[in-house]
């Protein structure tokens, strides 16, 4: 056996996995080993680089394909929003408040959670360009987060269920942002590996990566809130140090976006900064879902585009899977970030065909359901009902950033 054999990687990873809870508390019972056994090693993890990797080059495909001849790949990857934080890596926040000619306040910078621009920046030191920065953060995110909700799904249910849940999120309409200047790849990640983390009980590890999460979206608040219903679901198991470890990473995680909003409104001079910012710059207010319910009304009772038709079924779609995980006993860590999130979601005013986009991050919920119900189906049964969703979701994605010519 040569040293670098798997079978003697997973033979190291016993030994420290072992170890860990011994030495230092901060491991529950569910070790690193039995995780790496039930997801394959190294073939099983391999796989899931393949699927994952198969569906970004057909992403690819689609779009190179639907472009029309005046803009590249790359361009259609980097438009609206990736232009943003581009500028905020490059340049930084703004002193306050910005206004266009007539004196009318427009959106800036400080709409953008930092993690992301930084990132951008710290790569861009390497690539000497900032755009080539972008595009080489969010690849590698996207590849992370499909290997993290594999192990997510390994973790919770089985390897198949796993694989499922993998292609179910990295495939649906939108998941072309999983390859976009966009904080989707990066935030699906941190989400994934938070969850990973906390029922592995990897406290310091949960906190570390969500705390990441929190500074890279908004909805970064129901990561957590996860954290907080995960340590609550594992309180009476605990030790008093890995209590202790277990509170912090919750509360850093909770604390950290809304310490970021205080940023923006110490910067400025006004508490509610952020907000007036998201407002004048995207109209995003919380309505507690009229506008959502406005336009499914609308949808339903008139003659609907596409666009409009598949917005409005992923949305019924998403709520309705949703309240199917709650009654199937999903893992409240899992519900609760979910839930959160979707009411986050359909709760905001803003462009309703950002709605999808948005909702990338909730499929993680709303497709577990799905992908352990495909678990009990036969095998070649599930992979056509699979290949279908991925084929659909992969051209719906293209078109809507190389034919569709509004913002995502």
């Amino acid at each position: 056996m040569s040293e670098g054999s798997p079978e003697r990687i997973e033979g190291a990873v016993r030994i420290v996995s072992a170890r860990l809870p011994e030495r230092t508390g901060l491991a529950g019972p569910t070790t690193s080993a039995s995780l790496w056994s039930r997801a394959g090693g190294l073939a099983g993890i391999a796989l899931a680089v393949c699927i994952a990797a198969t569906l970004r080059v057909v992403q690819l495909l689609f779009i190179y394909w639907l472009s029309p001849d005046d803009r590249s790949v790359d361009e259609r990857l980097l438009i609206w929003d990736g232009g943003w934080f581009i500028n905020v890596a490059e340049e930084g926040y703004p002193d306050g408040y910005t206004y266009n000619g007539q004196g009318i306040r427009v959106g800036n910078g400080f709409a953008f959670f930092p993690l992301f621009p930084f990132l951008i920046r710290t790569v861009a030191l390497i690539t000497g360009d900032f755009r080539a920065a972008s595009l080489i953060v969010a690849g590698a995110c996207g590849m992370a987060a499909a290997v993290l909700i594999y192990l997510l799904g390994v973790t919770l249910w089985s390897r198949f269920s796993g694989y499922a849940l993998m292609v179910l999120v990295c495939a649906q309409p939108m998941a072309v942002v999983l390859i976009m200047g966009y904080t989707e790849p990066l935030f699906l990640a941190l989400v994934a590996a938070t969850l990973l983390a906390a029922h592995q009980r990897v406290w310091w590890l949960a906190g570390l990566v969500g705390l990441g999460a929190a500074l890279t979206r908004p909805t970064g608040m129901a990561v957590g809130l996860a954290l907080a219903v995960s340590v609550l679901l594992k309180w009476r198991d605990m030790a008093v140090r890995e209590r202790v470890w277990a509170s912090s990473a919750a509360a850093i995680t909770l604390l950290a976006g809304p310490l970021y909003l205080a940023w923006v409104g110490w910067q400025v001079g006004e508490w509610d900064a952020w907000f007036k910012v998201q407002t004048a710059g995207w109209g995003s207010t919380f309505d507690f879902g009229d506008s959502v319910v406005t336009f499914l009304s609308n949808t339903l009772s008139g003659e609907a585009g596409l666009i409009d038709s598949v917005t409005t079924w992923l949305i019924i779609g998403t709520v309705v899977l949703c309240l199917v995980a709650v009654f199937d006993r999903i893992w409240g860590a899992l519900l609760a970030f979910g839930l959160l999130a979707l009411v986050l979601v359909i709760g905001q005013a803003g462009y309703w065909h950002s709605k999808p986009r948005l909702l990338v991050p909730v499929l993680l919920l709303a497709a577990a359901p799905v992908a352990r119900a495909l678990a009990e189906v036969p095998k070649r049964v599930s992979v056509a009902l699979l290949g279908l969703w991925a084929a659909f979701g992969l051209w719906f994605g293209a078109h809507m950033i190389t034919i569709w010519p509004f913002t995502i």
